[in-house]
């Protein structure tokens, strides 16, 4: 398979870039410098004695969704012991704030970061772990590490199978060195059936398909003290809420803030990067195009002057979407594809996306199927609707409605996960007899 030799060859020439990157990201505030060492296989924390199931999550939004999944699986299964994989700082801040809400089950759930796709790094991570199973969320499929896996007889599971357009036609590419790859899973579950089908085209015999995790995700949650504060500062304006925003989007955002404002000169933006630490650059970028802004992260608090609310803050997305009900979806403006909108749903708001919602097309399909979202295509279309939707509260209200029953009617498939995956867990009948993981630098 000469496309997976390739791989090989350019993974292993790459690895003093990969090096420099990783340093310059760090000194940039995206890597953790003091964690730096786990992207190349080392471990900072001791192996729990016992069953040892590795969960991947790439990013926030597949971190989200696994956590619950995970919660349950620790108060199940007492001997259990998990080790979760992330690829971001801000997954990794998430991770840390779950286990410091969950301090009974902390013990049992360590974190580190991902290895790098490099097989000096992967045998230097699996022989420190041992994992019994390997559960990969989504789309995160690394050949070198699945075929290590493999090769050590560690059970290999997809969960929430994702493989958008792009990434199919990446793989097809690929041909026999794809099909060698995912033959390699033990079980593979879909969260769609145009991902299963995909997967079908490479092999894979059978795809379960137990639903989209992302949701039977519980609502996000929120401080009550600092919703009753925005809420009373905020009352009688109309606002509106762009949840987790890219490059790009920002702009058109403030654009079609000043098209509403010539109607309703009160109108205010919350916008919520999807990268916190954008959070100053984006700050001043809206206000050298003449934007009254306030900052979360330096404790700036919107008063009657202020045009953007910049939510510039990690886990706060579930105080704001309580805070405004119109919800324009991050990542649909702009080439991304697109946020999950399944949190804002689940929360009764009015949905508005743009054009690119390939990430979460099926969800976009139903709740437009349902009249549950409005699609806009640029700053002007942006403005009209947030006006018609100000105007008509009836109809903002009924396009919540829809979004809300729609997310009500996919829960279920945690269950579903759980007893697919049962018999790579440890049993259930023993008890936690494995002592705690020593949270210490391993040297």
């Amino acid at each position: 398979m000469l496309a997976l030799r390739l791989y090989q060859l350019i993974v292993f020439l790459a690895a003093p870039f990969i090096h420099r990157r990783l340093t310059r990201r760090a000194a940039q505030g995206q890597e953790d410098p003091a964690r730096l060492r786990e992207k190349f296989g080392y471990a900072a924390l001791k192996r729990p004695a016992g069953h040892l199931l590795w969960m991947h999550a790439a990013s926030v939004g597949e971190t989200n969704s696994i956590l619950p999944l995970i919660e349950d699986i620790l108060r199940m299964r007492p001997a259990q012991h998990i080790l979760l994989t992330t690829g971001t700082l801000t997954s990794a801040q998430i991770v840390a704030r779950w286990q410091t809400a969950h301090g009974d089950l902390r013990p049992r759930l360590k974190h580190q970061f991902a290895p790098l796709d490099r097989p000096a790094y992967i045998r230097r991570f699996l022989d420190h772990w041992h994992p019994q199973a390997a559960l990969w969320v989504e789309s995160e499929i690394w050949p070198n590490l699945a075929l290590a896996c493999a090769k050590r007889d560690i059970a290999l599971i997809m969960l929430n199978g994702r493989l958008s357009a792009k990434s199919y036609a990446g793989w097809r590419r690929l041909g026999a060195t794809a099909r060698h790859i995912f033959s390699r899973f033990a079980l593979v579950m879909a969260q769609d059936g145009t991902t299963a089908e995909r997967l079908k085209s490479f092999g894979v015999a059978e795809v379960k398909m137990p639903g989209n995790l992302k949701l039977d995700a519980p609502p996000l949650p929120y401080d009550e003290g600092a919703f009753f504060e925005l809420q009373n500062r905020l009352t009688g304006r109309p606002c509106f809420l762009a949840a987790s925003t890219h490059p790009g989007e920002e702009t058109q955002i403030a654009d079609a803030l000043k098209l509403v404002r010539a109607s309703l000169p009160d109108a205010l933006a919350i916008i919520v990067p999807r990268h916190p630490v954008r959070g100053n650059a984006l700050a001043a970028e809206l206000r050298s195009h003449g934007h009254s802004v306030a900052q979360r992260s330096k404790a700036e608090a919107p008063g009657p002057e202020t045009q953007i609310y910049l939510a510039d803050t990690l886990g706060e997305l579930g105080l704001f979407y309580r805070l405004a009900r119109i919800v324009l979806m991050g990542g649909t403006l702009v080439e991304h594809g697109g946020q999950n909108p399944i949190e804002a749903a689940q929360l009764d708001c009015a949905l508005l996306a743009g054009p690119h919602t390939d990430n979460f097309d099926e969800i976009f399909t139903a709740l437009s199927n349902r009249q549950a979202v409005a699609q806009v295509s640029d700053a002007a279309t942006l403005a009209a609707q947030l006006v018609a939707l100000w105007q008509n509260d009836k109809g903002a209200m009924k396009m919540a409605e829809a979004a809300a029953d729609y997310a009500a009617a996919m829960r279920g498939t945690r269950s579903r996960v759980l007893t697919l995956i049962a018999p790579y867990l440890a049993a259930k009948d023993t008890q936690a007899a494995a002592p705690k993981a020593q949270e210490a630098h391993d040297g």
